[in-house]
């Protein structure tokens, strides 16, 4: 059996801001800490059927990179989805609000 390790490591200020988060990966083929502004992650808990979260984000994230980070993340989220369940519909369906989220934010959908 493989096994992998994820690192997060998040700085926070006097009031518990985020200033700086890094991640790294066991896995990976870059060995350093790579900067990011933000990073959302879920775990499910099957024992209470419930999905815990930590979303966090630096307190210079830009808001143009924010409103892009969601639209990407929407869109991977459908695309998991779909590889998970296989239901195609709810997935055009989620496709079609990403694409009215990237309107109603004047993002690039690219």
């Amino acid at each position: 059996m493989k096994r992998a390790e994820i690192k997060l490591i998040v700085d926070l200020d006097d009031n518990n801001i985020p200033q700086n988060i890094t991640w790294e990966s066991t896995d990976s083929n870059n060995k350093d800490a790579v900067p990011v502004k933000s990073f959302m992650l879920a775990l499910w808990d099957h024992n209470y059927k419930n999905t815990m979260r930590i979303d966090l984000w630096t307190n210079d994230m830009p808001v143009d990179e924010m409103k892009r980070f969601f639209f990407e993340t929407l869109q991977t989220m459908g695309d998991s989805f779909l590889r998970a369940t296989g239901e195609t519909n709810i997935v055009e369906d989620l496709r079609d609000y990403c694409a009215h989220f990237a309107d109603k934010m004047e993002l690039d959908k690219k």
